[in-house]
């Protein structure tokens, strides 16, 4: 069909959280590593506008959207790449929301450098 496979949506909107953090000099596996928190996904929503499709050049824009206590979310928007200077069509929208955990999955607060670059970023967007 030369459609991209639906769940790639999901990995897509992985890849824009590990990026938004490396783009405020914060790193994804430091928050493992270094502080022992993971950000287990407990929900997950994707609307699909228009089809990706093999050899589109895919934008992917990030967002936190919102950090109550140990709970995150992330917004996002899919764009296909307009061409030659186009106008980037929308193909999917979506948000994930995570519970900031240690690695036996109890609730633990987010590193404060991570929630103060994470809040923002709300602020600016």
């Amino acid at each position: 069909m030369g459609i991209v496979y639906y769940a790639n949506y999901l990995v897509w909107f992985e890849l824009g959280r590990v990026e938004v953090l490396r783009a405020v000099g914060l790193s994804y596996k430091g928050l493992e590593t270094d502080h022992g928190c993971i950000l287990p996904v407990i929900e997950a929503r994707c609307r699909y506008r228009s089809p990706a499709r093999y050899d589109d050049e895919i934008l992917i824009e990030t967002q936190p959207a919102m950090l109550r206590g140990t709970v995150l979310k992330f917004a996002y928007r899919i764009l296909r790449k307009g061409l030659e200077g186009g106008e980037n069509t929308l193909l999917a929208e979506g948000e994930t929301v995570h519970v900031v955990c240690d690695d036996q999955l109890q609730r633990k607060p987010l590193p404060e450098h991570y929630a103060e670059a994470l809040r923002q970023m709300m602020v600016e967007g």
